[in-house]
């Protein structure tokens, strides 16, 4: 994530790759807020060929009683030609079943069909000529068509931002852009020889374990089950952040408990591992010193804890220091451990 973030603000820190992220998300935030928000799309003034069909059936109803109480001939035209294209359709379903309107759509057929130039319908007909039409007036708001260009027109801009920036920017992955600390760390871990005991005349360990803390991880914590060979559960074991130093992200560790708890025992048995600053600071090794015996950190070296019927070697395998506003081998930048378990007779 620090990563992440640390590669985001090179990047921004580019006027031309600011202003395009400035001007995409001044776009999305204009459509969302204003569009959508203050000034949002109204519809207004819609024509009855606007309506859904059961709704224009009903105004066509209106039409013939409106015609029947008062016969306006212009009037009745200019309401037809507002249903638009389905008009003759609709007029056509009314008049194949009427009901009590039976003399009223005729009349009101015919005094369409007057004015158009058509020969009036006998009662009962059903016309087979369509009634001509008028087209709508555009209706208020923005149509369906205009939606659809401005969101071509947003993702068209969005499109263009993104090829820009993927081509003129962006580098190369790296390792440390492409994988996080942990999946680093762990990559660490399967590299790593662990330890040949037999080679050096000892028996090998009930358990052998492997942790790699990368700079970055701030929640290391690892721990490990111990099981007998028979799977009977003995105890735990483990490595953690102790202590860091110095100020921001990421953490700058110093020092790392390292824990053994056995189930047969009444406490966990835990030493410190520090780096060879906090070692040597003897303030900041005092301090230390409470939570568990003091160790300094050397690539191959051990140290051994003991309960009442386990015992740890702990190696440390791989390390290195970070450098930065920091006093020398202060903080760890990598730490691999080695964690071996024996039973005790």
């Amino acid at each position: 994530m620090d990563v992440i973030r640390e590669t985001a603000r090179d990047r921004l820190s580019n006027p031309l790759v600011a202003g395009i992220v400035g001007l995409v998300l001044g776009i999305l935030m204009g459509w969302l807020i204003i569009g959508w928000g203050i000034w949002p799309v109204t519809w207004a003034d819609a024509s009855p060929a606007d309506l859904e069909a059961s709704w224009k059936s009903d105004y066509l109803n209106m039409m013939v009683d409106s015609y029947a109480t008062l016969p306006d001939t212009e009037a009745a035209l200019t309401r037809w030609a507002g249903l638009g294209p389905d008009a003759s359709q609709l007029l056509a379903q009314l008049s194949a079943n009427p009901g009590e309107r039976s003399g009223r759509v005729q009349t009101f057929q015919q005094a369409i069909g007057q004015v158009s130039g058509e020969v009036p319908m006998a009662e009962g007909d059903i016309m087979a000529t369509p009634f001509p039409s008028i087209e709508p007036e555009p209706t208020g708001g923005l149509s369906r068509t205009t939606l659809i260009l401005v969101m071509c027109g947003v993702v068209a801009i969005l499109a263009v931002a993104v090829t820009a920036y993927l081509f003129l920017f962006r580098r190369q992955p790296t390792f440390s852009d492409v994988e996080s600390p942990v999946a680093q760390a762990q990559e660490f871990t399967r590299q790593a020889e662990p330890t040949d005991f037999t080679a050096r005349d000892e028996m090998p360990p009930m358990s052998q374990f492997m942790t790699t803390y990368m700079l970055g991880d701030d929640l290391f914590d690892d721990s490990f089950s111990i099981d007998s060979p028979t799977g009977e559960f003995l105890g735990e074991c483990g490595v953690g952040i102790s202590e860091s130093i110095g100020v921001g992200e990421p953490k700058k560790v110093a020092a790392y408990e390292v824990w053994l708890f056995d189930k047969n025992d009444i406490q966990t048995v835990t030493k410190v591992l520090m780096s060879k600053h906090a070692y040597e600071d003897g303030t900041l090794r005092d301090r230390l010193q409470t939570k568990g015996e003091p160790f300094q950190a050397e690539p191959g070296a051990e140290m051994i804890l003991e309960t009442a019927t386990l015992r740890l070697v702990a190696r440390v395998v791989d390390m290195a220091y970070g450098s930065g506003p920091t006093p020398p081998q202060s903080y760890f930048d990598r730490l691999t451990l080695e964690l071996a378990i024996w039973q005790k007779a």
